[in-house]
């Protein structure tokens, strides 16, 4: 029987820019995802396309991917310039793009590889197999997905569809794509780059009887995604690609983030033979990964394995840190801290927090810090201690910023290197230098050189071993050295140097030369049926080329994008599974079988209050979802909306 193949892991990190993505490569990314010049969903994270080429060549130096984020909505004019951008993207060597509207389809582009991106909202088999049977190769599925939902979806579609997953990074707390909620009340569009997270604002909660259940809580903010337990259970039910959140985040997130879990799927390759990483190289770091140490807003791992109360940040949308102590006490310009370990050092520059009474996160920066006992620090803050809101003796004080940590990312992090064999040998002129690389590829150069007999035999092979060995500041490291020799040689070491250098341009120039990009999957003939034939504001349809493709697919009603502005009244601005009663304890279920409550508590709506803002939440029990209801502002709808073909509902 043929050797079965193994089952590729791909860890995708993502770049604001062509230096974070070139050091997510260098940490251990087999992929990386990164915004173009333009269209992509983060706005203020665009990149040209001489910078998009530069991570490109050192990406795929090692295997790894780029993938460029081109999934914003688009309207009819920008049809072109995307085009147009796509070309560009495609000859600066881009493996893939990551889209979301369907009217690129119905483009001329070229052979480049479609993933589709979070906002098309993949939550059932029905959608995921459409999307792959159109032409997607790859398919990122909805966050709030559990495993038995991953499962049937790795089940109704083919093998050569890779399902891709969110393992880290903030969370959105509706379903992507499904959030107009940014654009109703601010004109900007969370489809076209520039959410305003009206998400992480806080919110009054009231009932029908205007009784407040909850106040000044963050109702809609959810804790940051972590699947580092989950990564063996999220493969065995068929996730092939991994993906960390990030495109706004910094280089030391990236950094960490990437090595951590680097480091937790190598150790899961290593256990399970059938498992391989989808690039090449093995990487070392000059530290030790902690999640921790990055801006969070505390962990969950979300519905993956089922529906929990704790998933919300609901008192803060800040990075509340970790414990380090306690306030000792206060003088006129310090504050003593009694730290919880005499291992704690603190630092000049870190970030320190605590909650006041109102559990308000307070922020305290350290200008100095001074060591003035066993596990005793005075630090004197940058603003003066009478601006510091209920901090007193015995109030808990949080670590959220550690400049050690800081400085040490900033330097060289990381080693990334592609194991080579080496083989010396004679020839009829010279010495011939042969080097294998762990995917293949193999050079073999030739110099011509005299042969003289080493007068220490031991000695001459531990030179020759030595230099043989030494790859310096390429990108490769020796697997093993071969020296196929008739007897012990003197040879010079600028000769073996020389021809060291010579094989590895060679080598490099191989991989170079060999290296393919992924082939774009074909849609299926004749075109699948959309899974329905009636398209609200939902679906996301803002050019003409979008509507054409769903025609096309067997759609019979399509409604224009929210963004043209045809929905004027009261209507979902956002859907979602976190539920606020079920975190709130308020949920029918959570009653079932408790004397005295079974009964008596209902899925009755409830208002939100920010400011002069409100919005109602309803609740659909069946699916166990929630819907923020709410309208256009009228300031925004006056605003021109470019579509045309749906002025009125068909």
């Amino acid at each position: 029987m043929p050797p079965v193949e193994p089952h590729q892991l791909e860890l995708l990190a993502p770049a604001r820019d062509a230096d974070i993505g070139i050091e997510a490569v260098n940490h251990g990314a087999d992929a990386v995802y990164i915004g173009g010049p333009s269209f992509g969903a983060r706005g203020a994270a665009a990149n040209d396309i001489a910078d998009i080429e530069r991570l490109t060549s050192h990406a795929h130096r090692f295997n790894a991917r780029v993938f460029v984020t081109l999934n914003t909505i688009l309207r009819d004019d920008e049809l072109e310039p995307a085009r147009q951008q796509v070309w560009h993207l495609y000859e600066a060597g881009v493996d893939a793009l990551i889209v979301q509207d369907m009217g690129l389809l119905e483009l001329d582009l070229p052979p480049i590889q479609l993933h589709a991106s979070t906002q098309t909202d993949i939550r059932t088999p029905e959608k995921a197999c459409f999307l792959q049977d159109v032409g997607l190769s790859q398919i990122v599925l909805a966050r709030e997905l559990d495993l038995q939902q991953i499962i049937a979806i790795r089940a109704a579609t083919r093998p050569d569809t890779t399902l891709e997953f969110f393992i880290h990074g903030a969370l959105c707390v509706a379903y992507s794509g499904q959030c107009y909620l940014s654009h109703a009340h601010t004109g900007r569009s969370a489809n076209r780059g520039d959410c305003s997270q009206a998400c992480r604002l806080p919110y009054q909660v009231t009932d029908l009887e205007g009784r407040i259940v909850a106040h000044g809580k963050h109702v809609l903010s959810m804790k940051d995604n972590n699947q580092s337990d989950n990564l063996e259970a999220l493969v065995d039910a068929g996730i092939r690609s991994f993906k960390i959140e990030g495109r706004y985040k910094d280089m030391g997130y990236v950094k960490n983030i990437t090595a951590h879990y680097r480091t937790l799927l190598d150790e899961l390759i290593e256990r399970r033979p059938e498992l391989a990483r989808t690039s090449s190289g093995r990487t070392t770091f000059a530290f030790t990964p902690d999640p921790n140490q990055n801006f969070n807003r505390e962990f969950t791992d979300y519905f993956v394995g089922g529906r929990k109360d704790d998933i919300g940040a609901f008192n803060t949308p800040k990075n509340p840190g970790l414990p380090i102590g306690h306030v000792g006490k206060l003088g006129d310009k310090w504050v003593e801290l009694v730290t919880d370990s005499p291992d704690i050092v603190l630092n000049n520059g870190d970030g320190l927090c605590y909650y006041t009474m109102q559990k308000e996160l307070a922020g305290l920066a350290i200008n100095r810090a001074e060591k003035v006992g066993e596990g005793i620090w005075r630090v004197f803050p940058k603003d003066p201690i009478a601006d510091f809101e209920d901090l007193r003796a015995g109030t808990a004080v949080n670590r959220n910023r550690d400049m050690n940590w800081v400085r040490m990312l900033d330097k060289t992090s990381s080693n990334r290197r592609i194991g080579v064999w080496v083989r010396l040998a004679e020839t009829a002129a010279g010495f011939s230098l042969t080097l294998t690389d762990e995917d293949g590829h193999g050079v073999t150069v030739e110099s011509a050189h005299a042969r003289e007999p080493a007068r220490d035999s031991a000695k001459a092979e531990a030179t020759l071993r030595e230099h043989l060995g030494k790859f310096g500041n390429t990108h490769f490291v020796s697997m093993g050295i071969a020296l196929d020799l008739a007897q012990a040689w003197f040879i010079p070491a600028s000769f073996i140097n020389a021809l060291r250098r010579d094989a590895v341009a060679a080598l490099e120039a191989m991989r170079a030369m060999t290296y393919g990009r992924p082939r774009p999957a074909q849609p299926v003939e004749p075109p699948p049926i959309y899974p329905e034939d009636t398209l609200s504001y939902l679906a996301n349809v803002y050019n003409h080329k979008a509507r054409d493709f769903y025609t096309k697919h067997g759609v019979k009603i399509i409604a224009a994008a929210y963004e043209s502005h045809e929905e004027t009244g009261e209507v979902s601005l956002m859907i979602t599974k976190h539920c606020v009663r079920y975190s709130l304890s308020l949920c029918p279920k959570q009653a079932k079988g408790v004397t005295g409550v079974q009964g008596t508590v209902r899925a009755a709506p409830l208002t939100l209050i920010n400011g002069s803002e409100k919005l109602t939440l309803r609740f659909d029990c069946k699916p166990c979802e929630m819907h923020v209801v709410g309208k256009l502002k009228p300031a925004v709808a006056k605003r021109s909306a470019p579509l045309t073909f749906h002025q009125t509902r068909p």
